[in-house]
């Protein structure tokens, strides 16, 4: 438990240098680390990501490097999306959800798996060039649709796997609105907030138990992480930070795929 709340705490640094990384980390933490239940941690980690990046998202908002309206474009979909997800999607999956020969895929496997495939994609959106991203801006009505369209299909996908997103968010903040990287964090901080926490109401309508002691003490490790990684983002190149860590959430991806085939008892 020591050992997860001190990795809590590299969670929130994530949150607040790069803008993203939170949920990614925080998963495996509470599934690995803390013994917390797949489905669960999904739930919990909307509202320890949820948190943590508000106190970001305020951060930045004083320091004028948010982007309200692209915020409501894409916030308000993919609001609305997870927490359907949360509320209905999720309980409807089946248990198991398949067969494959004598291997037999749980729902907790497969949202394991789904979020292995999510941290190996992401990965490659914090490891490849920042000229990647360099792209000519969407305008007008056409920019406001594709925005719209993406915060729906993100809010689908991290409502499925507990993430908060930020790693889909800022690339498309980036491609769609050539917007700068430090501004495109900023407001990907406070759409993460808003989506995860009221993603999160959709599980505890559903919850029976809460372990509140440990998702509080999560929170507040991951809080202090937060303001430790916006200071810190002051002083070290986030771009070589992104990249280091996209290594890092690459191997952690193949971990769980070889943990939740090979390695499952």
């Amino acid at each position: 438990m020591i050992l997860g709340y001190i990795l809590a705490v590299l969670v929130g640094i994530s949150l607040g240098m790069i803008g993203s990384g939170g949920s990614i980390l925080t998963v495996p933490i509470l599934v690995y680390v803390m013994g917390v239940d797949a489905i669960s941690a999904t739930a919990y980690s909307l509202f320890i990501v949820g948190s943590t990046a508000l106190i970001g998202a305020v951060k930045n908002g004083f320091d004028k490097q948010i982007d309200f309206s692209t915020a409501v474009i894409f916030g308000a979909p993919s609001i609305a999306s997870v927490y359907f997800t949360r509320l209905y999607l999720i309980p409807l999956l089946p248990d198991p959800i398949a067969s494959i020969g004598l291997w037999v895929i749980s729902k907790e496997v497969f949202l394991m798996l789904l979020f292995s495939l999510v941290m190996i994609a992401a990965s490659w959106s914090m490891i490849a060039d920042a000229k990647v991203y360099k792209n000519q801006p969407i305008k007008g009505f056409k920019r406001v649709v594709y925005i719209f369209i993406e915060g729906i299909l993100v809010g689908v996908l991290t409502g499925l796997v507990g993430a908060g997103g930020g790693f889909l968010i800022i690339p498309v903040l980036v491609i769609f609105t050539n917007m700068p990287m430090k501004l495109a964090v900023g407001t990907s901080l406070l759409i993460i907030a808003a989506k995860s926490l009221i993603g999160f109401l959709g599980d505890y309508q559903n919850m029976a138990v809460i372990d509140w002691h440990l998702l509080l003490t999560f929170t507040c490790m991951a809080a202090a992480g937060v303001i430790t990684g916006i200071f810190l983002s002051k002083h070290v190149s986030a771009q070589s930070l992104k990249k280091s860590f996209g290594w890092f959430i690459l191997l952690m991806g193949i971990y769980i795929i070889i943990k939740e085939t090979v390695l499952k008892n």
